[in-house]
């Protein structure tokens, strides 16, 4: 099975969803800068030096600007693949739809956003690590 390793969600004012999120729940957030859109990273367990969760069964996520794209505006989940360009194709065939081509993230891996059969937006990656 390819599990499900993050969660992301918007944020408009992320200033404010990191003081939210670490003072109610404990959570570390840590922005990054204009090379990688302002992402906050979410980590909601302990993790290593490279940042891998620690504790089995829990993933960590992170909180991206929202666009006009209404799918941009609610959460969604992203799935760990072993080969993005083969897990698009099965998207494909089996009914989801892709949102555009896959992006490499510096330092994280290859990944794609797109639709499922009951139009839910997730998202997929192929890790470099």
């Amino acid at each position: 099975m390819d599990p499900v390793t993050h969660f992301e969600m918007p944020a408009t004012d992320k200033q404010r969803a990191i003081a939210f999120y670490s003072k109610t729940f404990g959570w570390r957030l840590q922005q990054l800068g204009p090379e990688m859109g302002e992402y906050v990273m979410a980590h909601t367990t302990e993790t290593d030096p490279q940042g891998m969760v620690q504790t089995p069964g829990a993933i960590n996520g992170g909180f991206y600007s929202p666009t006009d794209d209404a799918g941009s505006r609610a959460p969604s989940v992203v799935i760990n693949v072993k080969d993005v360009k083969a897990a698009m194709a099965a998207i494909a065939r089996n009914g989801g739809k892709m949102l555009g081509e896959p992006q490499q993230i510096p330092g994280v891996g290859m990944w794609a956003s797109f639709l499922d059969t009951e139009g839910n937006r997730v998202s997929i990656i192929q890790s470099s690590r």
